[in-house]
């Protein structure tokens, strides 16, 4: 690469009909953890929320109101747990981690309609957001490099 080439567009950006088609389409597949936090105010937030972490991380702190239901454990008890009209948002450790991506494929398998939330519990705790365990709920504070200091929203 030359000193004077951009680097940026020596792939040309897609033409708006295909940048609109592509960034629908991600969002189809997943949300984030400030949309899972606005929504459970609501009175029926229209979704299931999952944890599909094991047992050990459940316990340390968990996204309040969410299901737990572990990825191995999606085929043989999501029916038991999880209403198959309502969609599934699931979620692991981290952006890190692949453990959702696993889960949404079990709970497609099922015939559940799912997402995956961005940055599962890591971004969730980092942006400030309540955890609970077993001792209750708390609510840290939010990382500056993840969510504004003030513990609002980014409003983006």
């Amino acid at each position: 690469m030359g000193t004077n080439e951009n680097a940026v567009l020596r792939v040309p950006p897609a033409s708006p009909a295909d940048a609109l088609a592509h960034f629908t389409g991600l969002l189809t597949f997943s949300t984030d953890v400030s949309d899972v936090f606005a929504a459970a105010d609501l009175e029926d937030p229209g979704f299931t929320l999952v944890d599909t972490r094991g047992a050990a991380a459940w316990f340390q702190g968990r996204v309040p109101g969410a299901v737990h239901l572990p990825t191995d454990e999606i085929a043989a008890r999501a029916s038991e747990l999880v209403d198959p009209a309502k969609p599934v948002v699931v979620y692991c450790w981290g952006p890190g981690c692949n453990g959702a991506y696993r889960a949404a494929v079990e709970f497609a398998k099922l015939g559940y309609r799912v997402k995956y939330m961005m940055g599962g519990y890591e971004y969730w705790v980092r942006e400030g957001l309540p955890v609970a365990t077993d001792a209750g709920v708390e609510r840290g504070r939010p990382d500056p490099l993840t969510a504004p200091s003030s513990g609002v929203s980014c409003d983006c």
